[in-house]
């Protein structure tokens, strides 16, 4: 079982998770929104797979290249 690492493109604060742990994510879903600069930009997982885990929670501050949340395959 491989994983994959989701990080964030851009700094900001986690609006909302939208997905949850164990739940299967199909390529190019997104996983969460995070708001930055008064802006949602969505955090997309370019490969499919199941939510092993998240790294930051609601409302937490992230910054670009964070890892924010891990999946297998």
């Amino acid at each position: 079982m491989a994983t994959i690492q989701i990080k964030a493109e851009v700094s900001g604060s986690v609006w909302k998770i939208i997905t949850a742990v164990g739940e299967t994510i199909e390529p190019g879903g997104t996983i969460m929104i995070i708001e930055s600069m008064k802006m949602e930009i969505p955090v997309i997982c370019e490969d499919g797979g199941t939510v092993q885990k998240f790294t930051v929670a609601e409302t937490e501050a992230v910054n670009e290249g964070q890892v924010v949340a891990v999946l297998s395959t």
